[in-house]
């Protein structure tokens, strides 16, 4: 069988969609550059060391520039690791290794277009100078991602108005050429990731469905699956025992006589000690 791109899910249409939230971001950036431009020009001219009023504008925007450019993968990784997601602590340190790789492509990058910028007027900037402060920098772009991330998670919560969840489709649709096959979900047991694939496990031979795990398990969540590997999806009501290893990963008794392996990250997440005996 060699399925071809599967349904995807319908974009969601709102004013709280990414793109919103990119916009006011740029909104918000083009105020403080505005803000910032003049402030430093004064600042400079008050010390004695006036600057044209070109050089702080580049400065300010160049910094903007690679903050907007970078933005959206601030937003895939608090998406990914959302500061709100159990375990409590598990995404501090992807939200810390982002932080510093945020802060060094930052400062490169934004020291690379203020080179280019002077280079236009024949004047000079080493493209490396502000790699020099970058200990002044980075606590600047520590409060920048620390806020964007928490502003980020804000706007995506349930709290602030969040897309509900779609609705739970009665089966899933799977393509092999011209036909089209369609599975209930009620039939699925778990679904396991299979490169830019998954099975879905109903039965004796797996189906093989193009999507990535991570939209199943937003589609499916209603149906009662949980995560229990970075790999692998089962559904709750399937799950007959658990038993937990010595190094805090378990295995998984399905219903139907089958054994999988859950990692002990997702184990609190999923609560698999209180997993209901049916629907």
């Amino acid at each position: 069988m060699t399925p071809e791109p599967a349904e995807q899910l319908p974009p969601v249409r709102t004013w709280r969609s990414d793109g919103a939230f990119m916009g006011m971001f740029a909104l918000f950036a083009c105020g403080v550059v505005g803000v910032d431009v003049f402030t430093v020009a004064q600042d400079r001219a008050d010390s004695g060391a006036p600057v044209p009023l070109w050089e702080p504008t580049v400065w300010e925007v160049s910094s903007v520039i690679v903050l907007a450019a970078l933005a959206p993968g601030i937003m895939a990784l608090t998406r990914r690791f959302p500061p709100t997601a159990p375990p409590r602590f598990g995404w501090i340190a992807w939200h810390v290794a982002g932080a510093l790789l945020f802060s060094l492509i930052h400062v490169t990058a934004m020291g690379v277009l203020r080179w280019a910028a002077y280079a236009v007027v024949k004047a000079w900037y080493h493209p490396l100078g502000p790699l020099g402060d970058w200990p002044y920098e980075l606590r600047k772009d520590l409060l920048v991602y620390a806020g964007l991330v928490g502003l980020y998670a804000i706007w995506r919560s349930p709290l602030a108005g969040d897309v509900p969840a779609p609705d739970l489709p009665d089966s899933i649709e799977v393509r092999d050429g011209a036909r089209r096959l369609f599975v209930p979900v009620g039939d699925i047991l778990w679904v396991e990731a299979a490169g830019n694939y998954v099975e879905l496990h109903r039965g004796n031979t797996p189906v093989l469905h193009r999507a990535p795990l991570s939209q199943m398990e937003r589609r499916l969540a209603q149906a009662g699956f949980v995560r229990i590997h970075r790999s692998r999806l089962v559904r709750r009501a399937a799950i007959a025992a658990v038993e937990t290893k010595a190094s805090g990963d378990f295995t998984v008794l399905l219903t139907n006589g089958e054994t999988l392996m859950g990692s002990r990250r997702f184990r609190a997440a999923t609560r698999l000690d209180r997993a209901p005996a049916s629907d």
